[in-house]
C-alpha cells in the first residue's frame, strides 16, 4: 500500500489505474482582472494657502457588503506627499509595495534630491499608463497631494488609464458628484486658494465626509485625514469619527427626491 502523503485520499493505482491529471492543464489565455471585487470608495482633497487636505474613509466593500472596516487608504511618501487610493484594494496593496520600494531606493540614493509630490504624480501616471498599455490595468483612481519643488500646494489625480487631471479640489468615486460642489463653494479656482485657511479646508472636507456617509452606501463614518504643509510636513490622523450626525433630514425623503408632504 502506498503510504505517501501525496497519495492520501486517492484511489489505489494498482486497482484503479494511474491518476489522470491531464485535465488540469488547459491551454487557455492568461486572464487579468476585469472588474474589482473588494473596493474603496471616495477620496477627497482640497488645496489651501499653506498646503493640502486629503481624506478617505476606512471601508473596503466586498461588492455591496461593508466587509472590511479598518482599511487605511491614505499612504504617506517622505514628508511632503500623501497618496489617496480609490478602487480595488488588492491593486492598492500592489501600489503600496511599489511606493515602499521606491521610497527605500530614494533614501539609500546618493543624489541628495527627494521626490516631491509633482515627481511622484508623474511616476504614478507612467505606472498606470504602462499597465493600461499591457491591457492589465490597475483598477484604481489616485489622488496625489502634497508640495511641489517650490513648496507650493500640489494636487492632481491619475486613473486606471493613466489620464491625469489637476484642480484645487478633487474627489474620486461618489465624491466627484456629491462632494465636489461643496468643496468648490470655498475654492472655485486657483486664485481662491490663497484666501482659504487650513481651518476652512479641514471643516469643508469633514462636512463632505459626513454628506458621503449619509448618501453613499459604500462609505463609513470612520475615516483618515491628512494635512500637508511646509512647516509641519505630513500630519496624518487615522480612525477619525464623524461628529454631530443627524438623520432628521431623512423624514422628508421619499423616492428619489426631497418632497413636501
Amino acid at each position: 500500500m502506498n503510504h505517501s502523503p501525496q497519495a492520501w485520499g486517492r484511489p489505489r493505482d494498482d486497482v484503479y489505474g494511474a491518476y489522470d491529471s491531464s485535465y488540469l492543464h488547459r491551454n487557455v489565455p492568461k486572464a487579468h482582472t476585469s472588474s474589482p471585487i473588494v473596493t474603496g470608495t471616495s477620496v477627497l482633497a482640497v488645496k489651501f494657502k499653506d498646503g493640502v487636505v486629503i481624506a478617505a474613509d476606512n471601508l473596503a466593500s466586498y461588492g455591496a457588503l461593508a466587509r472590511f472596516t479598518d482599511v487605511k487608504r491614505l499612504r504617506t511618501f517622505n514628508r511632503r506627499t500623501v497618496v489617496g487610493f480609490g478602487g480595488d484594494v488588492s491593486d492598492m496593496q500592489y501600489l503600496d509595495r511599489l511606493l515602499l520600494s521606491l521610497d527605500i531606493e530614494e533614501n539609500y540614493g546618493s543624489s541628495g534630491h527627494d521626490l516631491n509630490a509633482r515627481n511622484l504624480h508623474t511616476y504614478m501616471a507612467k505606472v498606470m499608463y504602462k499597465r493600461r498599455s499591457d491591457i492589465n490595468p490597475l483598477w484604481n483612481q489616485l489622488l496625489v497631494a502634497g508640495l511641489d519643488g517650490d513648496d507650493q500646494p500640489f494636487l492632481s489625480s491619475v486613473d486606471l488609464l493613466g489620464t491625469t487631471f489637476s484642480s484645487p479640489t478633487l474627489a474620486t468615486g461618489f465624491g466627484a458628484h456629491l462632494a465636489q460642489p461643496l468643496l468648490r463653494k470655498i475654492v472655485d479656482d486657483e486664485a481662491n486658494v490663497k484666501t482659504v485657511t487650513r481651518e476652512q479646508a479641514v471643516d469643508a472636507v469633514k462636512q463632505c465626509m459626513k454628506v458621503l456617509f449619509y448618501r453613499d452606501a459604500r462609505s463609513l463614518d470612520k475615516y483618515s485625514i491628512a494635512v500637508i504643509t511646509k512647516d509641519a510636513g505630513v500630519e496624518l490622523r487615522e480612525d477619525e469619527r464623524l461628529e454631530n450626525q443627524s438623520w432628521a433630514f431623512a423624514e422628508m425623503i421619499k423616492g428619489y427626491g426631497t418632497q413636501t408632504v
